[in-house]
């Protein structure tokens, strides 16, 4: 590994960590024994143990088996369903889907998508909508896409800030879907309480204030996951979005990417994340792509961060311009748009004991996860939801002493108070007989005493 591997303590600062992944080998066209790729775009592992990677500079996708070592199938040509032939113009985005064995394609340059049998059949083509919601002056230009169980499709277009384009499974526009929000600065407050005095020729020369659009998106059941890279968002950076389009991190305090942004002295500013594409794994897992960077991060179900990974530099596990991310069980996969190579990251032993204590934090089993997470601790001391797991875990065994210990290691004083609690209603129960005896004493003095003094008194 050619970077040093960090995570972040409980007050967000960086600390040395141990690898959750370690890069393996990078990959180019050439390795697989095809044309060298120019300007990768995407990358899909589909339910058929085939990688599928977006060669947006040479207009096609490209089949590479599941051990990533050779070429099984180059689509640059298809045929439409009036046995035409038709061919790619940077192509952006790509989506297989299991429920129908589809494949859909943003074909940028041409202004559509395309949804393709795996033989390259042409099933149906979706260019720019006939609609009132669509602005007409706007062109139709696809970048991502993803289709849902149902076949519903899900277009993130890169002209477009009011969210995702949804179409039906027949190709009908059906609206928007999942658009930022506005931050809410002091500059839009104030306009906000002027428009209630100002004219509407006023309002009308006033510049609005936009979201950011959406950059690239995942689907994971019932929910989709959005991503912005715009590093001038501070609201809505990654989405988790339900049916109705409300997004269920909406109300938590996350940051994705890095807490403190990275200050480039080249240019003297600071860097802030732009997450360009998100993929969430097998075991619910999130990994977000950050192009400022080159890193990956990765946060659990909950948006725990787990593991940091990459850099931008010139040797192997660095990039130029990471443009995309795909996991496959136990490894990552990040494509270069710069270098054109796909770099493969295979999960550390640390890795491993990370994901299993995590896995088993996040689906309720806390005292079996204990044993894992002390075995985290015993290979990085700074891994501050390891400590978490821990005192939690002797907090559903009914050890609060130990469970106060770690939850004050962690700062976490949400399981430090239910510790404390519990450990005081175990003190009362156990030493009842003590306590009562100990306050019938201290009023047997206190009587006792206050009849001396009255006597005393009195004798006086």
């Amino acid at each position: 590994m050619t970077y040093e591997s960090y995570n972040y303590d409980k007050w967000h600062e960086a600390v040395p960590s141990q690898a959750g992944y370690i890069a393996e080998c990078s990959v180019s066209g050439c390795d697989l024994g095809t044309e060298d790729f120019n300007n990768i775009s995407d990358i899909f592992y589909a339910h058929n143990d085939i990688f599928y990677i977006v060669d947006s500079g040479n207009n096609r996708i490209v089949a590479i088996d599941s051990d990533f070592d050779n070429v099984v199938g180059v689509y640059d040509k298809f045929m439409m369903p009036d046995n035409s032939e038709t061919t790619l113009k940077n192509p952006t985005g790509i989506y297989i889907l299991a429920e129908n064995n589809c494949m859909y394609i943003a074909d940028n340059g041409n202004s559509r998508i395309l949804i393709s049998d795996l033989n390259g059949n042409i099933i149906k083509e979706i260019t720019k909508p006939d609609s009132e919601i669509y602005s007409q002056d706007k062109t139709f230009l696809p970048q991502k896409v993803i289709a849902d169980k149902a076949g519903n499709i899900y277009v993130v277009l890169n002209n477009i800030t009011t969210g995702a384009a949804m179409f039906s499974s027949d190709g009908d526009f059906t609206g928007f879907y999942g658009a930022n929000r506005v931050e809410p600065t002091a500059q839009i407050i104030r306009n906000y309480l002027t428009d209630i005095f100002v004219s509407d020729e006023k309002k009308s020369r006033r510049i609005r204030n936009i979201p950011t659009g959406i950059t690239s998106f995942d689907i994971d059941g019932d929910f989709i996951f959005t991503c912005t890279s715009s590093s001038s968002q501070k609201t809505d950076t990654v989405k988790k979005l339900n049916a109705a389009g409300d997004n269920i991190f909406s109300d938590s305090q996350i940051t994705f990417g890095d807490y403190t942004p990275m200050y480039d002295t080249s240019q003297n500013r600071l860097l802030a994340p732009a997450i360009v594409d998100i993929d969430i794994s097998e075991d619910g897992n999130i990994n977000c792509l950050d192009f400022t960077t080159g890193r990956i991060f990765q946060y659990d179900k909950d948006c725990n961060l787990l593991f940091i990974t990459g850099t931008s530099s010139d040797q192997l596990g660095g990039f130029g311009n990471v443009s995309a991310v795909e996991s496959s069980g136990d490894k990552l996969y990040v494509t270069d748009s710069m270098r054109n190579t796909v770099t493969v990251f295979s999960e550390t032993d640390f890795g491993k004991i990370v994901h299993e204590a995590s896995e088993l934090y996040n689906s309720g089993y806390y005292e079996e996860a204990l044993q894992p997470w002390q075995e985290v601790l015993k290979r990085d001391g700074n891994y501050r939801q390891a400590y978490i797991g821990v005192a939690l875990g002797y907090l559903r065994k009914g050890d609060y002493e130990n469970s106060m210990k770690y939850a004050k290691l962690a700062d976490d004083s949400d399981i430090y108070n239910k510790a404390f609690e519990g450990w005081r209603n175990d003190f009362i129960k156990s030493n009842f007989r003590k306590i009562l005896m100990i306050i019938f004493t201290v009023l047997f003095f206190v009587v006792s005493f206050r009849r001396f003094r009255n006597r005393r008194r009195n004798n006086d």
